[in-house]
């Protein structure tokens, strides 16, 4: 078979998963014995149409689906599940049975990829709606906010509380010394800090929001040009930190991002279509159980 058409990441009904994976995720486990309890199956509370959905189909799929709570967990596991089966039984009603799997793509991933070309149209939005969007929210369309920094890293792990309040007490006596004689910022750095910056005179180069880990990330973008009055903090220790420059992200044209605005909108419109194609499926094939499942997690 040739190449399969291009799938849009669409998830599904709150999942985090485009819907050929969501809908086929780890096919194979379907046809594996799930935990047995004195020789009985396992309980089943869950069904799409006559066909059952057991708790050890739930618990094998929960593993892929991270929540603080194992209820909510549970829920999402049951969901992606529900998804799964119902695409399954309409590819196999419409006659997609017969899709041929690949290095890439299993049967059944065939089958749902087809199922949603077919059914769910592509609907690419005009130029004037990606200008009325484009006007409607201007102000997030800007180049990214950058910073010029040069460090000095004491470097002390995590959990050594004595090594911490060492490492903070040398930073502070570093920024005295450079409030004193900023010149000296490179000899510093070259003698002090345990980052391979510190050969480059603890220069960083130039950085965007994202670069570097959060906590540090966070604490840099606030701050002003020039030496920071205070060690900042990360996980690898504490920073003596010097912004020698700001860039402000610029505005951007309508052209620079009409393919960003497009893409975005053909996504929601398909989302949206995709939604309701599901709720179609789930008045054809009755889902009995999970409404049950989802208050438990509520």
């Amino acid at each position: 078979m040739g190449s399969l058409p291009r799938i849009l990441p669409i998830t599904v009904i709150d999942s985090a998963q485009p819907v050929p994976a969501e809908a086929s995720h780890h096919h194979s486990d379907a046809d594996q014995q799930g935990p047995r309890s004195l020789g009985q199956p396992a309980p089943c509370s869950l069904f799409v149409g006559d066909t059952p959905i057991n708790e050890a189909d739930i618990a094998r799929e929960m593993q892929h689906h991270r929540a603080i709570r194992p209820e909510q967990a549970r829920a999402d596991a049951a969901r992606a599940l529900v998804v799964r089966e119902l695409l399954r039984r309409e590819a196999a009603r419409l006659g997609f049975a017969e899709g041929t799997s690949d290095s890439r793509h299993t049967d059944e991933e065939v089958q749902i990829q087809r199922l949603i070309e077919q059914m769910v149209e592509d609907r690419v939005p005009t130029e004037d709606d990606c200008r009325r969007y484009f006007e409607q929210n201007i102000e997030r369309f800007r180049s990214p906010d950058r910073v010029h920094v040069r460090h000095i890293l004491l470097a002390a792990p995590a959990d050594d509380v004595a090594g911490r309040f060492k490492a903070r007490t040398q930073a502070e006596q570093l920024i005295t010394e450079l409030n004193a004689q900023p010149h000296l910022f490179s000899d510093l750095a070259l003698r002090h800090s345990q980052c391979p910056s510190s050969s480059e005179g603890g220069d960083l180069g130039w950085l965007q929001k994202g670069q570097t880990t959060p906590e540090f990330d966070r604490q840099v973008f606030r701050l002003r040009q020039g030496l920071a009055g205070f060690p900042v903090e990360s996980r690898w220790g504490y920073h003596v930190v010097s912004v020698d420059e700001l860039d402000a992200g610029q505005a951007l044209g309508f052209e620079q991002v009409h393919m960003q605005i497009s893409d975005y909108l053909e996504l929601q419109v398909r989302q949206r279509d995709v939604q309701h194609f599901l709720q179609e499926l789930r008045e054809r094939y009755p889902v009995r159980g999970l409404d049950e499942i989802e208050a438990l997690a509520e």
